[in-house]
């Protein structure tokens, strides 16, 4: 797509890959207990002017334990190459510095991390030690200035779908209209062209664009329910079995650039859903038996994303293929892009408590904030269903060479 550039998007209510969560109360990491009810917390707190997003920790007792989660470390590698990929990129050097951290020590962190993965034993203690060695570990503030982060997640669906309107594919994905205008790096949608060649940046409402002509002979794709062509556009990307057989993917391409609600957060305000009924499969089975709600509660969103074919996906914003729990989306503006990070988060694919590295790759609607990141789950319907059950209150690291690491290879 990119993924996320759409920064794609849902959290607890529209699955889980970027929608802010609404009232369920979240778990905590031990040693909350259990039986106490979870503080309240704003997740989406803004990062305090002239606040870094990270930081350095110096006391060893708040250390993360390194040795855990190194699971598939093939997969790891080739997220750590993506985003080495990217940096290697002389445009994705105007991002840095963020949070005081440089392009430099971001690129020299990947490569230590594949230098170390190549050579490691299979001893997860020593490298865990050299990691501790070799690495300073840096930590996000949260959403409380003690590191609290909301975990949510989000994946690739797979629908039917048909290039042709027919029958029960009546729901269109459409490419970009004439005149889109976007920045060529960042993406940013700037407005549409005007017939002077100048650009208006007041770019109509997903209301308004589906009641216009500017999509018109611009249908990509059709899709068997408006809802399921609205799944796609919070995920940002899909895989869709068209009727002759074959397999067709689709990414983002861009949006109108206006502001996402969430749909599960309108269900639960009008009363059809309960906050713990907020998951993929549940939404689904609502609007396919009250198909005549979904229109009047997905008003209230006014973005609207348009697609493209994308083989070789799905990718991230930093368009690199994206890592089943290997990539994540964060903030942008305020994390560095690419990084190698560690996470702590009670996750749906592990028993109690998921540890794991991963890659900093992707980007989301809703996560605009240090309290707040999306964990990639896959592809498919077991990967749905894992995105929607991932609301869970966890920690983030990063993970940055040391100075001397830097300054031994000239950087």
């Amino acid at each position: 797509m990119t993924l996320r550039t759409l920064s794609l998007l849902v959290a607890s209510t529209l699955l889980a890959a970027c929608v802010r969560p609404g009232p369920p109360r979240v778990p905590t990491l031990p040693p909350e207990p259990i039986a106490r009810k979870a503080p309240e917390k704003d997740y989406e707190r803004p990062l305090p002017p002239g606040v870094h997003a990270l930081r350095k920790i110096t006391d060893p007792a708040d250390m993360p334990n390194l040795s855990a989660g190194l699971g598939d470390v093939a997969g790891l590698r080739a997220s750590v190459q993506r985003s080495l990929h990217y940096l290697a990129k002389p445009s994705s050097q105007q991002f840095f510095p963020v949070s005081g951290i440089s392009h430099a020590q971001v690129v020299r962190s990947l490569e230590l991390m594949d230098e170390l993965l190549a050579q490691q034993s299979g001893d997860p203690l020593a490298l865990a030690a050299e990691l501790r060695r070799r690495f300073d570990v840096y930590t996000t503030i949260g959403c409380d200035d003690k590191g609290t982060v909301l975990f949510t997640g989000y994946y690739t669906p797979i629908f039917q779908a048909s290039r042709e309107r027919s029958g029960e594919y009546q729901f269109p994905l459409h490419r970009l209209p004439e005149g889109h205008r976007k920045d060529p790096i960042t993406g940013k949608t700037l407005g549409l062209a005007r017939a002077d060649g100048s650009v208006d940046p007041d770019y109509p409402t997903r209301e308004e664009l589906i009641d216009s002509p500017l999509l018109a002979g611009k249908e990509l794709v059709y899709l068997k329910t408006p809802f399921e062509a609205y799944v796609i556009g919070v995920q940002g990307s899909a895989i869709l079995e068209l009727r002759d057989g074959s397999r067709l993917e689709v990414g983002y391409a861009g949006t109108n650039g206006k502001p996402y609600a969430s749909l599960g957060r309108a269900l639960v305000k009008a009363g059809k859903l309960k906050p713990t009924e907020l998951n993929l499969k549940r939404m689904i089975e609502y609007f396919q038996a009250h198909p005549e709600d979904f229109e009047p509660l997905a008003a209230a969103n006014q973005r609207y994303v348009f697609f493209q074919e994308s083989a070789g996906g799905p990718f991230g914003c930093l368009n690199e293929k994206v890592t089943r729990l290997r990539s994540i989306a964060t903030d942008k503006s305020i994390f560095p892009r690419g990084s190698l990070c560690f996470l702590k988060a009670r996750l749906p694919v592990a028993s109690g408590i998921y540890q794991g590295f991963v890659c900093d790759q992707d980007a989301g609607g809703a996560i605009r904030a240090p309290g707040r990141c999306d964990v990639y789950m896959g592809i498919g319907e077991d990967a749905g269903r894992d995105a929607g059950r991932t609301l869970a209150e966890g920690r983030l690291y990063y993970l940055i060479a040391k100075d001397e690491e830097l300054y031994a290879f000239g950087k």
